[in-house]
């Protein structure tokens, strides 16, 4: 009898512990459950946040203005593709520069090429396009300084077409970091009448009409594989020579017109 007894009581302590075993690991699934749960929870806002983030440097973030003011209109002296032409139109050669008033390393091609292609322009060398875009807008704070100053320039050659090129250099001069918000326009039409714009000029250089403008012909290049500035393009094929010391673009602009 006393034996029976103490069979039973294990049997009984052994059922106790299967029991108390399965429910601790009821509870250990319940708590993976919710742990998992949980962590779903932050990775979706994770993404979430990693998305409004996303959108808002491509948009130029929350005080971004609108992509455009009204509807395309063309300025004068340019093209319907988004070039500023400056030089005679029967120019043997045609040099595409490919440009954002942002960029440092357009500042470092203006410095060294500036005087060479001024120089060939006004001897009928050549013929230059310059296409202003709007590539660097997410970097100057929500602005959109890249489409301001570009739209700037196209004011400039609608209305003084004389003096683009100067006003292109003086852009350039004063050209603000990346990261900041860049000119104001006030700043920006104070540069043009600095560059010989007449002041009732410069004053339309805020009113965005051309934005629109600048906006398709940045859709045109990057359709045309302009993938970032400078890029540039003698007679329609890209110059891969050195853009950033004076010379190397002036040679061979002359050997294309056989000057050479």
């Amino acid at each position: 009898m006393h034996v029976a007894t103490t069979q039973t009581r294990r049997r009984t302590a052994a059922r106790e512990q299967r029991r108390l075993a399965a429910a601790a690991a009821e509870r250990r699934r319940r708590l993976h459950r919710r742990l998992f749960a949980a962590g779903a929870v932050v990775i979706v806002a994770l993404v979430a946040a990693v998305v409004v983030a996303v959108v808002r440097a491509a948009t130029g973030g929350d005080a971004a203005l609108p992509r455009a003011t009204g509807g395309l209109v063309v300025p004068a002296n340019a093209t319907a593709a988004g070039a500023v032409i400056v030089g005679r139109a029967d120019a043997p050669v045609t040099v595409a520069v490919y440009l954002d008033y942002l960029c440092p390393y357009c500042a470092r091609f203006e410095q060294a090429n500036a005087a060479d292609l001024e120089r060939l322009t006004a001897a009928g060398t050549m013929r230059l396009e310059l296409h202003p875009l709007a590539f660097l807008d997410r970097l100057s704070a929500g602005t959109r300084y890249s489409t301001r100053s570009a739209a700037a320039l196209a004011a400039v050659a609608d209305a003084a077409p004389e003096r683009v090129l100067a006003f292109n250099r003086a852009l350039y001069e004063r050209q603000p970091a990346e990261g900041g918000p860049g000119l104001t326009d006030a700043a920006i039409a104070a540069i043009a009448v600095e560059s010989g714009v007449d002041g009732a000029v410069a004053d339309r250089l805020r009113d965005g009409r051309f934005a629109p403008w600048v906006l398709a012909g940045t859709d045109a290049a990057t359709a045309a594989g302009v993938t970032g500035t400078p890029t540039v393009r003698v007679d329609g094929k890209a110059f891969t020579g050195d853009l950033y010391s004076a010379g190397p673009l002036a040679r061979a602009v002359e050997a294309a017109a056989g000057q050479r």
